[in-house]
């Protein structure tokens, strides 16, 4: 009987090391399937080792989360949409509508913002338009109670493109004043990430817009077999309000009340700033919103535009804008182009502000260029932030920045969210993207690309109030942190690629 039982386990223990064998030989052919593809693709060294590392070291989970999101993958028939919408909209705002029809002819005189002007136009499709009027707002409250005053004014249309819409506060003036516009008549149009606004969307307030005669879609649904065909984590981060085809609002402001939004994160209110513009500058923008709107709905592009009141609007002021919009299937790394371009301008002074400081390794260099050559250079960043990994990320640069004889200020009024670079007061970048991997790789996003020096000059004021309200971190005092620290950070800056 004991023999018998002996064999049993004997057989039992042979079954177990054959399952297990067939497993590692399962998952190392995974590891060199995965490695393969992963080669083949060409990523950015750190992104494609950080990748090769987690699949190696998670057995088949890092394979499925790989599969899910390790490469940026749209759906084929999203893809082709979006090919066509930025053919017209290169068409739209190529350089013989924006500059006039003379070869040549131009509508800036200094050398470097040409430049740019030419790589945005050639790497995104959209170049510069001039005379536009402005106004920059750096107080939230009073932003939301504009736009809803404004949206109690419009005659035709209201488009709004948000990555987050929350309930309370002055956001829900904005609601009520939607819902008034639609019931007068005026065409409305929402479109809200799917994720992003994942409280609101199950709330009643979408039902009750819709009864209002509101046109509300959510933009980039998740779901499991979403993501067989594409990437389910690739967001629509843009921030974008027109209305009447004649005003639009951008920035980095989602459409909530910072008194009621993530009031139990610890990190304080979200401080945002906007911009709202009249001008040439409006179409393009609306043009961006309506592109984002057909690849949600498939309405007819000449019925989304007659609605909408799209238009290239005459010039009301005297600054040049070049609108960039960005994300998978649309510029590849133009964003990433025109920001290094930017920083490479740079002569005196340059001012950073983000949230999430997690750059590009060519941002990283560009940034230590500037200080090669003399020039001041400041980075605003929030003391706390809502996301763990990305803190620990940010702070594993620091070493790096402070190293090059750049500036860390660490802003303590609440999370400092506004997205900006100034140059020499001369030059701006304002918007919705974040100093990180994610906007640059993997979000839908719109960036003001700025060549005025009232512009510049009041955007570098802000970041100077943000400066003020800051503690600058010592690199003395840094360098005495203790080393589980260091060690987390580290281990965070690993997987930053995959952020």
């Amino acid at each position: 009987m004991a023999h018998e039982t002996d064999e049993a386990v004997a057989r039992g223990a042979a079954l177990v090391l054959n399952a297990v064998s067939i497993g590692v030989v399962i998952h190392w052919m995974l590891v060199v399937g995965i490695g393969v593809r992963v080669i083949n693709k060409r990523p950015q060294p750190g992104v494609a080792l950080a990748w090769l590392f987690l699949v190696a070291l998670v057995p088949y989970a890092g394979a499925l989360i790989y599969l899910l999101i390790g490469e940026r993958r749209i759906d084929p028939a999203r893809e082709r949409e979006m090919i066509t919408l930025h053919r017209g909209y290169r068409r739209l705002f190529g350089p013989e509508k924006v500059h006039g029809p003379v070869e040549g002819e131009a509508i800036h005189e200094d050398p470097t913002t040409r430049r740019l002007d030419a790589l945005g136009g050639n790497l995104a499709g959209s170049h510069a338009v001039g005379g536009n009027a402005y106004q920059l707002f750096d107080n939230t409250e009073t932003v939301l109670h504009r736009i809803a005053s404004e949206v109690d004014a419009a005659k035709t249309s209201v488009v709004m493109v948000f990555y987050i819409w929350g309930e309370g506060g002055a956001a829900d003036a904005v609601t009520e004043a939607i819902v008034r516009a639609a019931k007068r008549g005026v065409s409305c149009r929402l479109l809200i990430d799917a994720l992003g606004a994942r409280p609101w969307w199950r709330s009643r307030v979408p039902s009750r817009l819709r009864a209002a005669g509101v046109e509300v879609r959510a933009a980039l649904p998740a779901g499991l077999i979403r993501s067989f065909v594409g990437r389910t984590d690739l967001r629509l981060h843009r921030k974008i309000v027109v209305i009447d085809g004649t005003i639009a609002w951008t920035g980095s402001m989602n459409m909530v009340d910072p008194r009621y939004f993530k009031t139990d994160a610890g990190v304080g209110e979200w401080i945002d700033a906007m911009v709202r513009l009249e001008g040439p500058a409006v179409a393009p923008l609306a043009a961006t919103a309506i592109a984002d709107w057909r690849l949600e709905t498939g309405e007819p592009v000449v019925k989304l535009v007659q609605s909408a009141g799209l238009h290239l609007n005459a010039p009301v002021g005297t600054v040049d804008m070049q609108v960039i919009p960005s994300g998978p299937g649309i510029s590849g790394d133009g964003l990433l182009q025109m920001m290094i371009a930017l920083i490479d301008s740079a002569r005196e002074r340059l001012v950073l502000t983000t949230p999430y400081f997690v750059p590009d390794v060519s941002l990283l260099r560009a940034l230590a260029r500037a200080t090669g050559r003399g020039v001041e250079v400041g980075i605003v960043v929030p003391e706390r932030v809502d996301s763990v990994l990305a803190r620990y990320a940010a702070r594993s640069y620091y070493d790096d920045l402070l190293g090059s004889g750049i500036a860390v200020h660490l802003y303590r009024g609440g999370l400092l969210h506004t997205k900006s670079i100034t140059i020499d007061r001369a030059r701006a970048m304002f918007g919705t993207a974040n100093f990180d991997m994610r906007s640059l790789w993997l979000n839908y996003e719109v960036t003001l690309f700025v060549y005025d020096a009232g512009f510049a000059g009041e955007l570098a004021d802000l970041q100077d109030s943000y400066i003020r309200d800051s503690d600058r971190l010592d690199p003395e005092r840094w360098a005495r942190r203790r080393p589980s620290e260091r060690f987390t950070e580290n281990a965070a800056r690993l997987i930053s690629p995959l952020l």
